[in-house]
């Protein structure tokens, strides 16, 4: 059950940081000018990655209610359920997630294309109370909640980019893909920055240290993946940023390189969404 949830969570970050980020960088990339094509596309994977986020959700406090009740899933009930999201801290949390998540659907069907940015940030920073953002209790607590909503947008915002980024390469004729590189880049700085601070300052927080020990085992071992990974990202980003010149002649290669730094991403948030199930190191 324990990888059951690993997947669950990794399935579910995944469509939340996705439709954010898509969202909230489709008018950055692009402006308020309509592109028919790429916006027929967006909206359809924003369908399917809100379905996938209310299906997994669902999955989600199932799983948590069977192991706070010592069960197999298969036994669990109806009060078992209710007594989690009515009598503990996550079950609160998770109602208001899922009604955003519910809401969200609601408005896809009914083309409510305002609402999908809002919507879609609300539900990525419900995200920030769940696991490790609830260990602290008062002012210390909120904040620690707060830095990792800052780290969660920070995540889609750029993941989300690349997919969209995936997206527009496949119709790269039709934009001017040098300026729409630098606009990237320039807000990548921001995203980078903010990453950086906010997951050094849970590392310290959850761990009592600027880095978790023994190095090579349990959550340190999963954390030093992740870095790596995103490292990899980070190197890929810059070598597409020194190379932004001419850059329409070679599309190819570019779209290999967004492509894996997406996937160096996506195997990012695999990593957190194992460290999200191991205890830090306090």
């Amino acid at each position: 059950m324990a990888t059951l949830l690993v997947l669950c969570r990794f399935l579910h970050f995944m469509a939340v940081l996705l439709m954010f980020g898509a969202c909230v960088l489709r008018p950055l990339l692009l402006g308020r000018k309509p592109q028919p094509t790429l916006d027929w596309r967006l909206a359809r994977l924003t369908g399917v990655l809100a379905w996938l986020a209310l299906g997994t959700g669902v999955v989600w406090l199932l799983l948590v209610s069977a192991a706070m009740a010592g069960g197999e899933l298969l036994a669990l009930d109806l009060a078992t359920v209710q007594l989690v999201l009515g009598k503990t801290f996550f079950g609160q949390v998770w109602s208001a997630h899922l009604l955003v998540n519910g809401v969200l659907v609601l408005g896809l069907l009914m083309r409510w294309n305002r609402a999908r940015l809002p919507l879609t940030a609300l539900l990525l920073a419900t995200l920030a109370p769940v696991g490790h953002g609830a260990m602290l209790d008062g002012l210390g607590g909120q904040l620690l909640i707060l830095n990792q909503a800052v780290h969660l947008l920070c995540v889609g915002a750029w993941l989300g980019g690349l997919l969209l980024l995936v997206l527009i390469l496949r119709h790269a004729q039709q934009v001017p893909l040098e300026d729409m590189l630098r606009r990237f880049s320039g807000v990548g700085y921001g995203l980078v920055a903010g990453l950086l601070v906010s997951g050094l300052i849970n590392v310290r927080v959850l761990t009592g240290q600027f880095w978790p020990t023994p190095l090579f085992s349990g959550f340190a071992l999963i954390l030093l993946i992740k870095v790596l990974l995103v490292a990899g990202m980070l190197g890929l980003a810059l070598l597409n940023r020194l190379r932004i010149k001419g850059c329409q002649q070679r599309v190819g290669q570019l779209q290999a390189s967004v492509l894996l730094e997406w996937l160096l991403g996506a195997a990012a948030v695999a990593a957190v969404s194992l460290l999200g199930t191991l205890p830090p190191m306090l």
